[in-house]
């Protein structure tokens, strides 16, 4: 066997969505369990099982589980592994693409069909009685169907992650999880509809023409600007609430986040200095629901520089934001706007803010890289020059991501029979995600709480409810009943 180093590199910041399984052929020398997981300690991988699932009285096959930080150190681990000597990698499978074989998501039966009484109820004749029921009493659609617990997932794959404009069938795994997530965490039924166009008015008129059978409308990864066209045209003219989450519900995150953060260091909203790096979907809403929920001093910076609106060239969308932000008409780069700045949020690109750009902000500083995956700023870095930190990674504390937001919106929306989806709600439901980290809980490492933290959809559901006028309770109809 090759020896082992007595230095092994540090490992890398790994995730699971990098997971690696070698199928591995090896001679039955008692040190080679030892081996394969030093080398892959070596190349910066880490280890998460390691299991001998045949033996023979000449060879081991094994399989070497481990994470990686991307899909090139994937290969890299595999190549290290295969220097040792008497070791052979005979299969490497991606985990991840493992658990997408054959989709994420099923149609499951709440009712058992055992017999023909059973069918005759759950279908013709007796299903008859309740369609006649709702042709009658319309507003009981959602009480007899699913249209109470489902969600519409729309997308044209136009914006998927970071991956770009990569098109409705290669979105589709995307919408699938996001239905996953519904399911998880606040058992609504959500369906993936992914429509083969961009034209708005074609995506308007489709959503329009499927919306009966839905309960609410999530629109996922659509390119900006169209994604506030569709989103404006749709509120109009649905009586079904429709949100972005890639807007509203990154803002809720945002501004939950930051609300803990500033407790951190003894600051109010009002009175903190902001700039908000990027003037896209997220960008545009984070300022919007900041300024809403009380905060003053905002910047935007994005390709032409901070956003003034003395600045004739700036698109329609830039200009908006610019006539509601930036109070002190600065002009300017990033990093003129950041002088003496007490809060970034960078919903932009990978590398835009250099790590010594952080020491010329305020004494007591925030920092949140949220660009996916790789964040504006390198995440060690910015812990060592910020007083708080926060990314879209799972790898590091502090991370802001949607899903804790919109399942509980929805399941509000959803219970509440909301027919659109206000401002006040989106603060309402901030202000519930904050408050579930408590006084004794909140450090720098902790302003945000877990995804998997128990009832979170349901402190935010109740939050949206409340927001919602009560309508007086109705029974229903049993047409044709004795």
């Amino acid at each position: 066997m090759g020896g082992v180093t007595e230095s092994i590199q540090r490992a890398r910041a790994t995730t699971a969505s990098y997971s690696i399984t070698m199928r591995i052929h090896a001679g039955t020398d008692p040190a080679v369990i030892g081996a394969l997981a030093v080398k892959v300690a070596e190349s910066g991988g880490i280890t998460t099982a390691l299991d001998i699932v045949d033996s023979h009285p000449d060879r081991l096959v094994i399989d070497l589980t481990c994470s990686a930080s991307n899909a090139e150190h994937s290969t890299e681990v595999v190549d290290a592994v295969e220097t040792l000597e008497g070791v052979r990698v005979h299969k490497v499978s991606d985990r991840v693409f493992l658990m997408h074989l054959g989709g994420k998501i099923s149609v499951e039966s709440k009712v058992n069909l055992r017999n023909r009484q059973d069918l005759a109820m759950a279908y013709t004749p007796g299903v008859g009685r309740v369609s006649q029921a709702l042709f009658e009493h319309p507003e009981d659609v959602p009480k007899l169907t699913i249209k109470g617990n489902s969600v519409a997932v729309v997308t044209d794959g136009s914006a998927v992650l970071g991956l770009g404009n990569i098109g409705p069938m290669a979105a589709l795994p995307v919408m699938e999880g996001k239905a996953a997530l519904f399911k998880r965490f606040a058992d609504i039924d959500a369906w993936p509809i992914c429509i083969d166009t961009t034209d708005v008015d074609e995506i308007v008129r489709t959503v329009e023409l499927i919306a009966p059978g839905f309960g609410g409308i999530n629109l996922e990864d659509i390119a900006a600007p169209r994604c506030f066209e569709i989103e404006a045209k749709l509120r109009e003219r649905l009586s079904i609430p429709v949100f972005h989450d890639d807007q509203h519900g990154t803002a809720i995150v945002v501004l939950a986040a930051l609300k803990n953060a500033l407790r951190c260091i003894d600051k109010k909203l009002p009175d903190a200095r902001i700039v908000v790096s990027g003037g896209g979907a997220a960008g545009s809403a984070i300022v919007q629901l900041l300024l809403a929920a009380g905060a003053i001093d905002v910047t935007v910076s994005d390709r032409p520089g901070l956003l003034n609106k003395a600045d004739e060239s700036l698109t329609p969308a830039w200009r908006e934001l610019a006539e509601k932000t930036n109070p002190r008409g600065l002009t300017g780069t990033l990093r003129d706007g950041l002088q003496g700045a007490d809060v970034f949020i960078g919903v932009s690109a990978p590398r835009i803010l250099a790590p010594e750009w952080i020491d010329e902000m305020a004494d007591q500083r925030i920092v949140f890289a949220l660009a996916n995956p790789d964040p504006e700023v390198d995440i060690y870095e910015a812990t060592q020059r910020a007083t708080v930190v926060a990314s879209g990674r799972s790898d590091y504390p502090n991370q802001i991501n949607n899903v804790l937001a919109f399942p509980g919106v929805f399941r509000g929306l959803l219970d509440a029979r909301a027919t659109d989806v206000t401002t006040e709600m989106l603060i309402k439901a901030a202000d519930a995600i904050a408050s579930v980290v408590t006084d004794e809980q909140l450090n720098p490492n902790y302003i945000i709480p877990s995804v998997f933290q128990p009832d979170m959809s349901k402190t935010v559901a109740k939050a949206i409810v409340d927001c919602v006028p009560k309508a007086p309770a109705k029974s229903i109809p049993m047409t044709g009943a004795n």
